[in-house]
């Protein structure tokens, strides 16, 4: 049976569980649970990170919790008892755990590496804090590492601030606001600024020295000199060095390291050195060999100087190299250091090239207490303390030091009979009173213990040495008294023997005969000569002798005519003995009671230092002085006594002031002292209105603060001993003193006087005398002083007074003492406070000490634990509101709407005093309960007054929300602030609608509370959404979705409004449609019918909602573009089925208003709009591909223009689109986007209000602006076809207002347009149709398809992969065919992609003969509205044997909805056309396309166009060996059998067709060998061989033995034509151009042609040929029959001619044999094969001439109704322009462009061979002009570029006049102008032509050959007039909706 648990109610699981069980709930290993019931081993209950879920799991998985259970019950909360840092360290490491994660998949490895180690470092402390084993203090100190990290990690994942107090996280619940407020600010600037260290301390650590010369022992020393006043600063570290150069004691490492302690800031500067001085022991000279001498000497080796400046900037420990260098004289050896320093460098050198001393040198910073915290390793291992000379910046209390420095500076020494200076050595011992040597008291310096005695150095040969050598003497305090330091001074020879022979000696004694030590500063000393058996033991003898010249007595002529001395330099550092006398005289002022008024005037100028060292001695004496004196001396000591307590106030000796504490708290023993003290402070205070200079009174009124300590503890002492007598007597004396103080302060005076200096002074220092009076008064009486007191300063006080300042700092002082924590005083003091903040407020100034004094108020006010208020405290609030509300939301609205101060100070305190403010008036809020509202608002009697401070009240909320009101990780101040605020508009709106409805309507305060409410919803901290789960239910626990609550405040009061309602309307709908956009469902069902309602009275109102509609739909797209709005939104608008909340749906309500049907309807058209919107909000994010915001984008611009016609936002995102295009590169389609706006503009002069990006200009401006830069945009995307109708049409406009001078580089601009088509090269793009499937794609691509423009040289696998990186989590579709219904309606997506063919529109352009390929070019790959792909498939039962039997292919063809190019680089499908293609039909073509890529690669062998003749080789090789192989076989096999004849009577034609194609591919072969034999070269002649010999094959093959007539005429195959519709196809071009644009013939073809054929077989003509002319491209090029001369067709050079394929297949003949389908396939390029993408495919049947045109308009090749001059004119004036030789556009074929000449066109032998030479010039072009289109071929063609018209065939011209004369003719038909950008109407002049393409005037034209059949237009004319057949170029439409 399962019973509720009692105490078993947390826990944390142990192990992880699957919960196979039934019911069983899976645990993970670490999760936390809540545990609700228990039955035999087992738990009820659910993860507390998802409490939904509720099941059962092993008691024995649980490790069970201390936990408080709040709410019993079915909604119980369990807390876990625990330390509160344990609980946040767990949670927080939760959140971040998650988050790390993400780091790794974000890719950010150096944060995710940094968050790793602090998440362990934190665990590791969270163990030792669970351990519980840790001490107080270090617990503490854990506990500020762990929160010291979290806070890190907080703050590098942006997560919130956390406040805390005392590690522990605070409730904001239960503490004041301000408090809060503090606290954040507090942790906020710690983050922001570390405090600087105002300590710093040297880490120096000596490896080695390293020198090439060493071999003796060294001795090292360092110290810190400060540069600057030639000082030392510190004692010296002292380091011995083995002969190696290594620490002599490497295992104490106390005696390699030190730590050089309390440098102050001021000695972090550049002039301040580590100097290092390094001592060799061992012989007097450096080089002189080895001797039995054992003396060793000090001697000078070299010093290195470092700034310590250059380790401000290490970081780390670093290890440095420094330099030592040597002094090139001994004498300078004293002042190495300075010459170093001063880089005076004539006097050192470097003491070796490679010599260095290796330290490690460190700067640390903070206290020494907080160093061995820190660097617990450095101080373990042990580190020697180096002390600084002298006392650090702070004296600390308790410090212990007596060190005596000595400075041996330099001696003076006679020769003493010798011929060459001395070598002198000084001994120092320190001996006793007894005359015994002290032990172990000299010290060299730190790190290396004291010795007995000290050896100098020895300069060599020099009796006038300085040595500057530092000793350090730490005798002790009792030991100083009769000790004396002696130096004995010795001569030392460097003879053999070494010995060294004493002949002086010094003295001096360390304490003076009146307890004065000796004198810091320089001493002379007399040196007393002495003989080395003179004994010094007995030094009773010499200390009665003068030591120093300077106290030499006058009588003493022999030591003073010595002229040997010795100097030294003294300095003590003690703390407990003196060197000043006069300090010595007042602490023994008994000894000599006449010196005492001496000794307390002298006692000002005694150094404070003197002082602290004995300031108890010192009040001693003072308080002495007065109790037996008091008559005498009380003014005296009261000034000492000021004196002293001043110099505490020193930064230097603050520290000293907890010592002055304790002393009188328990040494201070003046009973009677108080009375003096009150008599003379009285006195004083009684004369500063009268007094002169008030400096001393000044410093007497400073020092108050400890005088009353002292008179409240002597009256304290008095009434203990006393049993407390004379208790009124002292009242009376303190309001006595009182009453004199309060006379004082009331003064007034102008400006700045004495007295107003002296009344601030006191008022500083008067809130700490309220503790000493509470010790005696009660707290009344106390409050009552201080009221009055501060009431008597004068009331009325220049703004710009000091005292103002200062009344203000001392009321802050008040209001934050212990006086007014007590309520019994706040009752009294509060009144004189509110007076003064809501003076300084109302007049704003002193804001800083104003919002403190606010703070601190606040602060102190507190509910009791129950929520309920104590009265008093109501009381207070209530005198709060009532005083200082009003003036501080005043003072908020001025301090945030003026401009923010220069500088970073200014701006920081600016800011802080804003958020105290703010803090204060919530804290004030959050205190007011309904009554304080009642009474707030009922004190406004004048509705004006009520209105002005509602509106002040909204607006300052409006500024609380603002987001730089606080710093952005403030989440929880704002959720106070917003709970604050929500709290106060509940208890408003009452007021609001009980005084400002009906005919009280105000519309600017109802207007301020609906713009507060709308933005106090949008705030991002209330977006619950974007928080982690844990945050938002914590949120949600404590203040609950406050945007729900004040949606619903929203829709109470808008039912309120009524009629009023009108006026908002359409005002409002932008704000609550920002607010229906935040995705709380709640929120959303309370909002939306509000627009129901405004629908409503705005029909009733207007009989139409127009102006909802427009504001919905601007308002929309605002808002969606900014990110906001989901899809459940639009689903709330539109959705038909029930929505939970207490509202329907808003399209239910609108269904049963009598305006339903425009209400639907603006539902549906928002619904659209939303769907766009969301997606292009969707696609517009960070990161989002190009392509996708462009569809996206015209998507939208589309809807705005047809469905919404908003001008304005429809030009909005033509810029935002053209600014897309700019950024990917797309200019052609930035062009067509920008020529949207230009096109809604005319030329005219209206004048145009500045927008967007333009100014404010006329029409024409801003046209003639946008023309310009879509010409440079066309320019840049090589569309200078669309470019030049530009130029054309602004030069209009510049000709009609005789601008010429713009008219003229317009002409320029185009004609370098002009020069750009011709000359530059144009790459060809491909196509690609996407298919877009499934629901999760965005609206605007979801089940749609596009056909793509692709990027220049992308093929299909490229875009193919852009695809699936812009669709990450699209699946590609291997198949072509139309997908099902459930792939459309999948929860998923899919792509489909393949290649398609374009079908260009421009057949006119691309038929004529002498375009060249550069212009045509650009008419196949623009304008583009159709494409096709072909997918093969076999019908019926399929032939193994033989597969194209049934072989059929399935055509589409794709209509878009706009041309490509256009505003976009993909457009969308509108129209699909399927046709099915026969197996016969597919085979027609297979071979009409193989026989065109024939004849393109034999025409560009012929002109020179390859670099090599492999391409034909391959090609020839590819087709011989097919059909030798059975390829051709294949088809005789499947269409030419008897059977096949029955079964298909209407195939006759097309069987027809296909053997003529046959015969003529044989044809091309025959005529390619002949050509291939002549190129070909020697090492492939054996292949050649090879294909002639197969060629017979496979003629005998197909059973030719000669060529029929029409084959050898004219063996041009029919164009890629509609399979359906060839019965009226018209015959093929004869021309040399003919395969650029083939038209199909008419069937049957044998009886259609004329004779003129070859003479003999081809093999025979180009023996001939070959025989006798100079190149075989002349003599193919001379080719008369038209089967020849169609060899020429570039159409065949394309292997993907009829292919969808990409054209990374396209003209690579060499991948034939790499896509064989089969075997009988081997002989088509990967384009010709049938397959979408990777076989060919056959011409649309689209791009053929109808049936109906072609049917009535062709004509025979002789029209029997036609005289011959009827058809020679028809012909002469029908036929197209002559080409001539021009520059090819870019191939993407494998064969070379290539041009030559026009003029070798010469053959006589096959022209003698021809039977057609007579006919006339007219019916064809001459062979000059036919050669020149024969050589211009060769550039590809997709296969769209067909000619639906024919072209007049090319006849020979006569010997006689084929080289003939070349002068121009003007043609009449004029070449048609690029592709239009409009329809324009400019008359053309008539262009001559080209001299190359001259045609030479002929006297007897020859006969007529016979005529192809042409495609009339109309009918027929025969007058000179124009070609009717060459139709209008088709202009660019105008508008947009037609591209």
């Amino acid at each position: 049976m399962w019973i509720p648990t009692e105490h078993e109610k947390y826990g944390v699981v142990l192990a992880s569980f699957r919960g196979t069980v039934q019911h069983g709930l899976p645990l993970e290993i670490g999760d936390t649970v809540q545990i609700l019931e228990k039955c035999e081993g087992w738990y009820r209950g659910f993860i507390l990170k998802n409490p939904n879920v509720k099941g059962i799991f092993p008691c024995s998985y649980i490790h069970l919790k201390n936990a408080v259970v709040k709410n019993k019950g079915q909604f119980e909360t369990v807390i876990p008892v625990e330390d509160s840092v344990i609980t946040e360290m767990t949670s927080t490491l939760r959140e971040w755990g998650a988050m790390w994660k993400q780091l790794y998949v974000k890719n950010e490895g150096d944060l995710f590496h940094r968050l790793w180690h602090v998440m362990n470092e934190i665990l590791d402390l969270r163990r030792q804090v669970l351990v519980g084993h840790l001490t107080h203090d270090r617990m503490k100190d854990v506990k500020q590492h762990i929160t010291a990290r979290l806070d890190w990690g907080n703050e590098q994942l942006c997560l919130d601030l956390v406040p805390r107090r005392e590690f522990s996280m605070v409730d904001p619940d239960e503490i004041s606001v301000t408090e809060l407020y503090r606290l954040m600010e507090h942790r906020h600037r710690k983050k922001e600024t570390a405090t600087p260290a105002s300590t710093h301390h040297l880490f120096v650590h000596v490896k080695s020295l390293m020198s090439a010369n060493l071999g003796e022992e060294l001795e090292v020393f360092f110290h810190i000199y400060d540069g600057r006043e030639n000082r030392p600063l510190s004692e010296r570290f002292f380091v011995r060095l083995n002969k190696n150069g290594l620490p002599k004691w490497p295992e104490k490492t106390e005696r390699q390291c030190t730590l050089f302690v309390d440098l102050g800031s001021s000695d972090l500067r550049k002039d301040v050195y580590i100097v290092v001085h390094i001592i060799r022991i061992g012989r007097m000279g450096a080089g002189e060999k080895k001797n039995t001498c054992s003396v060793q000497y000090r001697r000078p080796f070299g010093c290195a100087v470092v700034s310590i400046a250059d380790l401000l900037t290490a970081d780390s420990k670093d290890d440095h190299l420094l330099k030592v260098y040597a002094c090139n004289t001994e004498i300078e050896w004293y002042q190495i250091h300075e010459n170093i320093i001063r880089k005076a460098n004539s006097r050192y050198n470097l003491s070796g090239s490679n010599t260095g001393l290796a330290v490690a040198l460190q700067l640390l910073h903070g206290d020494i207490d907080q160093l061995r915290r820190e660097y617990m390793g450095l101080f373990t291992r042990g580190v020697c303390i180096t002390k600084k000379l002298g006392f650090s910046d702070i004296i600390m209390p308790g410090e212990m030091r007596n060190d005596l420095y000595m400075t041996l500076e330099k001696g003076e020494f006679e020769k003493g009979g010798k011929s060459v200076a001395r070598n002198v050595e000084i001994t120092v011992y320190v001996l006793d009173a007894d005359g015994q040597i002290l032990k172990g008291y000299v010290a060299a310096g730190s790190g290396e213990p004291g010795t007995d005695e000290y050896h100098s150095l020895v300069l060599y040969h020099n009796n006038s040495p300085r040595w500057a050598e530092q000793i350090k003497l730490p005798i002790p305090v009792d030991m100083f008294r009769g000790s004396h330091v002696r130096f004995e001074f010795r001569h030392c020879s460097t003879k053999d023997k070494g010995e060294k022979k004493l002949f002086g000696y010094s003295f001096v004694p360390l304490m003076q005969e009146d307890g004065r030590t000796l004198p810091d500063g320089t001493h002379e000393l007399i040196i007393h000569k002495c003989e080395e058996n003179a004994s010094l033991a007995d030094c009773s003898r010499y200390l009665k002798l003068p030591y120093s010249k300077a106290n030499l007595p006058t009588n003493s002529l022999t030591l003073k005519g010595n002229k040997e001395s010795f100097w030294i330099t003294s300095f003590l550092c003690s703390t407990k003995l003196t060197q000043n006398g006069d300090m010595l005289d007042l602490l023994k002022w008994r000894a000599h009671p006449e010196r005492i008024n001496d000794s307390l005037s002298k006692l000002k100028e005694i150094d404070g230092s003197e002082i602290v060292k004995f300031l108890q001695d010192t009040l001693d004496t003072l308080f002495g002085i007065l109790d037996e004196s008091s008559q005498r001396y009380s003014l005296k000591v009261f000034d000492s006594l000021v004196h002293i307590i001043n110099l505490l106030q020193d930064s230097k000796f603050q520290h000293f002031k907890p010592v002055m504490d304790t002393y009188i708290e328990s040494h201070f023993a003046g009973a009677l002292s108080y009375r003096d003290l009150i008599k003379v402070l009285k006195w004083y205070v009684d004369r500063i209105v009268e007094a002169e200079h008030q400096d001393h009174i000044q410093q007497v009124l400073k020092a108050s603060d400890y005088i009353f300590k002292y008179i409240i503890q002597s009256r304290r002492l008095f009434s203990l001993a006393t049993g407390g007598q004379n208790e009124e007597e002292f009242r009376a004396c303190i309001l006595e003193l009182f009453m004199s103080i309060r006379f004082f302060l009331s003064q007034e005076s102008k400006g700045i006087s004495p007295v107003t200096q002296t009344q601030a002074v006191f008022l500083r220092t008067f809130p700490a005398i309220y503790s000493e009076l509470l010790k005696f008064f009660t707290v009344r009486d106390v409050a009552g002083f201080v009221r009055e007191t501060l009431a008597s300063l004068p009331a009325v006080v220049q703004a710009d007074s000091p005292l103002e300042a200062v009344k203000l700092q001392c009321i802050s002082k008040t209001v934050e003492s212990q006086l007014y924590i007590n309520p019994e005083s706040r009752c009294i003091l509060l009144p004189v406070v509110l007076r003064v903040l809501h003076t300084c407020l109302q007049e704003q100034r002193d804001l800083v000490m104003c919002a403190r004094i606010f703070t601190s108020m606040l602060s102190l006010i507190k509910k009791e634990e129950n929520g309920t208020v104590e009265p008093a405290v109501s009381e207070e609030v209530e005198l709060i509101v009532e005083s200082l509300l009003e003036v501080l939301l005043r003072t908020i609205l001025e301090i945030s709407n003026r401009p923010q101060p220069a500088g970073p100070a200014m701006r920081l305190q600016f800011q802080d005093v804003t958020g105290e403010f703010v803090a204060c008036l919530l804290a004030l809020l959050r205190h007011m309960s309904d009554k304080h509202y009642q009474k707030l608002l009922q004190a406004y009697s004048s509705k004006d007054d009520l209105r002005d401070f509602l509106l002040h009240v909204f607006t300052v909320f409006r500024i609380l929300i603002r987001p730089e009101m606080f710093p952005k990780d403030w989440t929880v101040m704002r959720l106070v602030t917003n709970n604050v605020i929500i709290t106060t508009v509940l208890y408003l709106s009452d007021a609001l609608r009980k005084n400002f409805l009906n005919d009280k309507f105000d519309y600017k305060v109802w207007d301020s509370y609906f713009y507060l409410s709308v933005i106090f919803i949008n705030q991002p901290c209330l977006q619950l959404e974007s928080f982690s789960p844990s945050k938002r239910k914590k949120i949600l626990e404590k203040y609950g979705d406050m945007r729900v609550m004040m949606g619903c405040e929203i829709f109470s009061m808008w039912q309120n409004l009524g009629e009023h309602k009108l006026n908002f309307i359409p005002a409002m709908i932008g704000p609550f449609l920002e607010v229906t956009l935040v995705p709380q469902p709640d929120l959303r069902n309370v909002m939306i019918p509000i627009f129901h309602d405004m629908m409503d009275w705005e029909q009733r109102r207007s009989g139409n909602f127009k102006q909802v509609e427009a504001k919905l739909i601007d308002k929309l797209d605002s808002l969606m573009s900014e990110g906001k709005g989901d899809e459940t939104y639009r689903e709330l608008f539109n959705s038909i089925i029930p929505l939970f909340g207490p509202y329907p749906s808003l399209l239910k309500k609108i269904e049963r208003e009598t305006w339903r049907e425009s209400g639907i309807s603006l539902i549906a058209t928002v619904t659209r709009l939303m769907e766009r919107l969301l997606d292009y909000r969707d696609c517009m994010k960070l990161g989002e591909v190009d392509g996708k915001k462009i569809g996206c984008t015209v998507s939208l611009l589309n809807f705005y223009k047809t469905e919404l016609n908003k001008e304005e936002m429809y030009i909005r995102y033509i810029h935002k689109l053209y600014e897309l295009h700019l950024k990917a590169q797309n200019y052609t389609e930035a062009s067509y986007t920008l020529l949207l706006y230009d096109e809604l503009l005319e030329w005219s002069d209206r004048p145009l209000r500045e927008f967007l990006n333009y100014p404010m200009q006329s029409e024409w401006q801003r046209k003639e602006y946008l023309h310009l830069t879509i010409i440079q945009n066309f320019d840049r995307g090589k569309c200078w076809e669309n470019g030049i109708i530009l130029c054309r049409e602004l030069a209009d406009q510049y000709e009609s207002y005789y601008d010429y001078r713009n008219l003229s580089k317009m002409r320029m601009m185009e004609a370098s347009l002009y020069d750009k088509i011709m000359d530059q090269q144009r790459l060809e793009p491909e196509f690609f149709r996407v298919g877009f499937y499934g629901k999760k794609f965005p609206f605007f691509l979801r089940n749609k398809e596009f056909v793509c423009r692709g990027h220049d040289y992308e093929r299909l696998e490229a875009f193919q992969q852009r695809m699936l990186n812009e669709f990450p989590h699209a699946i590609a579709m291997q198949h072509v065919n139309q997908p099902d219904q459930t792939i459309y309606q999948a929860d998923a997506q899919y792509l489909q992609i393949y290649a398609v063919t374009p079908i260009p529109e421009s057949q006119d352009v691309l038929q004529r003969d002498g375009v060249p390929d550069n212009i045509k070019s650009f008419y196949k790959f623009n304008h583009i509205w159709k494409f096709r792909y072909d997918r093969p498939f076999h019908k019926g039962t399929k032939d193994k044997e033989n597969e194209f039997k049934s072989l059929w292919v399935e055509r589409t063809t794709l209509t878009l909805v706009q041309s490509l190019p256009g505003i976009s680089r993909w457009f969308e499908v509108e129209k699909r056309e399927l046709v099915e293609v026969s197996p016969l039909e597919n085979a027609i073509e297979v071979i009409e396309n193989k026989n065109l890529q024939l004849r393109t690669l034999i025409t560009q062998c012929q002109s020179r166009q390859m670099q090599n003749i492999n391409p034909l080789t391959m090609c020839l090789n590819g087709v011989i060996d097919a059909a030798v192989n059975g390829g051709l076989a294949r088809y005789q096999e499947a269409f030419f059998v008897k059977d096949y004849i029955m079964n298909h009577p209407e195939d006759g034609d097309k069987i027809g067709r296909l053997r003529e194609l046959m015969f003529e591919q044989a044809h091309i072969l025959e005529y390619g060998l002949a050509v291939h034999e002549k190129y070909v070269p020697q090492d492939m002649r054996p292949l050649h061989k090879k294909l002639v010999d197969q060629f017979h094959l496979m003629k005998s093959s197909l059973g030719i033995q000669e060529f029929p007539a029409y084959v050898r005429a004219s063996p041009v195959p029919f164009t890629n034509g509609s399979p359906r519709t060839y019965r009226n196809s018209v015959p093929s071009i004869i021309s040399p151009d003919a395969g650029r644009g083939v038209a199909r013939r008419s069937y049957p073809a044998v009886n259609r042609y004329s004779s003129s054929s070859l003479s003999s077989q081809a093999s025979n003509e180009v023996s001939n040929i070959t025989g006798q002319s100079e190149s075989s491209d002349e003599v193919f090029n001379m080719q008369p029959s038209p089967s020849t001369s169609s060899l020429s067709s570039n159409h065949s050079a394309s292997p993907n001619v009829t292919s969808s394929a990409p054209s990374s297949a396209r003209g690579s003949p060499q991948m034939a044999e790499k896509h064989k389908h089969s075997r009988e396939n081997a002989c088509l390029s990967p384009r010709e094969r049938p397959v979408s993408a990777i076989f060919s495919n056959p011409l649309d049947p689209a791009q053929r001439a109808p049936a109906h045109q072609i049917g009535d308009t062709t004509l025979p090749r002789s029209d029997p109704n036609l005289s011959a001059p009827d058809k020679a004119s028809s012909t002469k004036n029908t036929r197209p322009q002559s080409p001539g030789p021009m520059s090819r556009s870019p191939q993407k074929t494998a064969m070379p462009p290539f041009t030559p000449s026009p003029t070798e066109c010469q053959s006589t032998s096959l022209v003698s061979n021809s039977p057609v030479l007579s006919g006339s010039y007219s019916s064809g072009i001459s062979s000059l002009s036919r050669c020149s289109v024969s050589e211009a071929s060769g550039t590809e063609l997709p296969a769209g570029d067909h000619l639906p018209h024919p072209l007049p065939p090319p006849a020979p011209l006569p010997n006689s006049i084929s080289g003939s004369s070349d002068e121009p003719i003007r043609r009449e038909n004029k070449t048609p102008p690029p592709y239009s950008v409009y329809e324009r109407n400019n008359p053309r002049r008539p262009v001559p032509l080209p001299h190359s393409l001259s045609i030479p005037p002929q006297t007897d034209p020859p006969a007529l050959p016979p005529k192809p059949h042409q495609i009339r237009t109309g009918s027929m004319k025969l007058d000179g007039n124009a070609d009717p057949r060459v139709p209008r170029p088709r202009p660019l439409p105008r508008k947009v909706s037609q591209l």
